[in-house]
């Protein structure tokens, strides 16, 4: 018997017959086969996805345009006014985290800072939601008017503080209108009667709120206050705009 090897298996010649028998390696020929589907299941698999195609395959947009930017995910958000001020050293005090509370370090004597525009950007940092900006802007303010010398400083900026205000009255977030309303009394113990010119462009928005429940209480607090500080003037003003309001002299 004589072994020789062909292409598909191994061929055994019968010396005596002289006829050739050809046996199938089927361990070999099926490990063969195996390999093949793998490769071509791997092969399959790396050009079926588009990002795999895409990179196999690069279109010319995409070395025109290397990143594009998702319309639907999350965009970074621009910092704010009274946000990039703040980062800038452009408000002269800072955030101290006490134990108990927080608190404000002024950079020099509030005493000697000019109200302008410092106070309208305290102002416009009212409508802030996030933390330090929301203190700062609350308790600076506060501090500023507290002054010696702030009517004084506070009235000529009335025209372009009241309408800063009034966007912070107008204000969908809950806490950014209380804000408002505080700095708004704030204000008027500060700048008394002179504030009175400028109470129709303020109490539209306080009339809107009257109807939530939750601020009926504050907002009538604060119309009081308003009426105290600006005398008997006042109270015609703010009864053209919420008739339903009690005066305290009653």
């Amino acid at each position: 018997m004589q072994r020789s090897e062909c292409s598909g298996g191994v061929q055994l010649r019968n010396r005596a017959t002289g006829s050739n028998d050809q046996r199938t390696c089927t361990s070999s020929s099926t490990q063969m086969k195996h390999r093949t589907t793998v490769q071509r299941s791997k092969s399959s698999s790396l050009t079926s996805s588009p990002e795999a195609a895409r990179r196999a395959h690069p279109r010319p947009s995409d070395k025109l345009n290397p990143k594009t930017i998702n319309p639907f995910g999350e965009q970074p958000r621009a910092p704010t006014a009274f946000a990039a001020i703040y980062s800038q050293g452009g408000i002269p005090c800072r955030l101290v985290h006490g134990s108990v509370k927080h608190r404000l370090q002024w950079e020099c004597p509030p005493e000697i800072l000019p109200f302008d525009p410092l106070l309208i950007t305290l102002a416009e940092g009212l409508r802030e939601t996030k933390h330090p900006y929301t203190f700062v802007s609350k308790e600076g303010f506060r501090e500023l008017l507290l002054v010696k010398g702030a009517p004084e400083k506070a009235i000529p900026l009335l025209p372009r503080l009241i309408p800063v205000l009034k966007a912070a009255l107008v204000h969908s977030d809950d806490e950014v209108f209380e804000r408002g309303l505080s700095a708004l009394v704030q204000l008027s113990v500060v700048v008394g009667p002179s504030l009175n010119g400028h109470l129709k462009l303020l109490l539209t928005s306080l009339s809107k709120r009257l109807m939530d429940k939750r601020f009926k209480e504050p907002i009538t607090s604060a119309l009081q206050k308003l009426e105290q500080h600006g005398g008997s003037a006042s109270l015609s003003i703010i009864k053209s705009k919420i008739p339903t309001y009690c005066s305290i002299c009653c």
